[in-house]
């Protein structure tokens, strides 16, 4: 049995991470400061003896005095583009002075660290699929700055401390990842999409609906980042983790259409700097970490949708 700390275990993917990791017969301590995670997420493992809720902020990691832990998964951090704008210094900083705690708190124990970064480190891309090699069309001024360039500086800081104190500190660039427990109003493509559908029927598709995201379910996600943790001889690597099927936004959103029972399509403009097309290049995952993502995205949305459901009792579609 190891000792595993969660930095964001009360949110939507740290949840998930304690889910997995407890059902291994690990012990797992979930901080969360729930500005963006939920209680209700982590509610189910309250009679679990392995598991210990900590509230607390990652920027005030020196003063929680956590107990000393063998794995660290870090993905504290608003990732929401509806809290970019609201949330801003708060994203900034947790995601340095933030991170910068826990990796000193990662020296201390000794502990092998998992960083999550994220694919808006390849901002807009102009190269495609994005291997871990490219480096990044980022617009270091923009509404969604605070998140993309703090993730990107994260990723220095986590190199940097393998490279002073030979901290083993893995990063996995998390692509698009959807599934239960998102926030109804989280912002990104698949809740929006869904609450729309089931609220009034109507969703919005920004553009076209041309533009590309490669969507992977949360258990998809979850095994890739556990992989890279439990995967020996990889410190200092990044990884894509994500899911390569690439899907255009106006396909996704027929298919939530057709899945919720019915809806009406309508457009408004692109917003600034979202990127044209995303998909991973996940070459690096499948050779180092025997990886690769099986859920479909209509099976995945089928979950996803009755979850969403669960919220809206009144649904008339249920």
């Amino acid at each position: 049995m190891t000792t595993t700390l969660v930095t964001g275990g009360g949110g939507f993917v740290g949840s998930h991470l304690c889910d997995s990791v407890l059902s291994d017969g690990h012990e797992v301590i979930a901080l969360d400061n729930f500005g963006s995670g939920d209680r209700a997420n982590v509610a189910h493992l309250r009679e679990e003896t392995d598991f210990t809720l900590v509230s607390g902020d990652v920027r005030d990691l020196p003063d929680l005095d956590l107990p000393v832990v063998e794995r660290v998964y870090h993905l504290a951090s608003r990732a929401s583009p509806a809290d970019f704008v609201t949330h801003a210094i708060d994203i900034a900083l947790t995601n340095s002075e933030g991170t910068r705690h826990v990796l000193d708190y990662a020296v201390e124990a000794d502990a092998r660290v998992v960083y999550a970064s994220t694919s808006e480190v390849y901002g807009d891309p102009e190269v495609h699929p994005q291997p871990e090699s490219y480096n990044g069309n980022v617009n270091i001024r923009g509404s969604r700055a605070c998140y993309d360039e703090s993730k990107r500086f994260g990723e220095t800081l986590a190199v940097a401390y393998g490279r002073r104190h030979g901290l083993d500190v893995r990063t996995a660039r998390i692509f698009n990842t959807y599934g239960p427990r998102m926030r109804l109003n989280d912002g990104r493509v698949i809740p929006n999409f869904v609450t729309q559908a089931i609220e009034n029927g109507e969703i919005t598709v920004y553009g076209d609906g041309s533009q590309t995201r490669s969507f992977a379910y949360v258990e998809d996600t979850v095994g890739g980042i556990r992989a890279l943790m439990e995967t020996e001889g990889l410190a200092g690597e990044v990884v894509n983790i994500g899911q390569d099927i690439e899907t255009t936004i106006g396909d996704v959103a027929d298919l939530i259409c057709e899945l919720v029972g019915g809806g009406e399509i309508v457009t408004q403009p692109l917003p600034k700097d979202d990127p044209s097309r995303r998909r991973p290049d996940l070459t690096r995952a499948r050779q180092l970490l025997d990886w690769r993502p099986t859920i479909p995205l209509e099976d995945g949305l089928e979950r996803t949708i009755e979850y969403f459901r669960g919220q809206y009792p009144e649904d008339p579609n249920r």
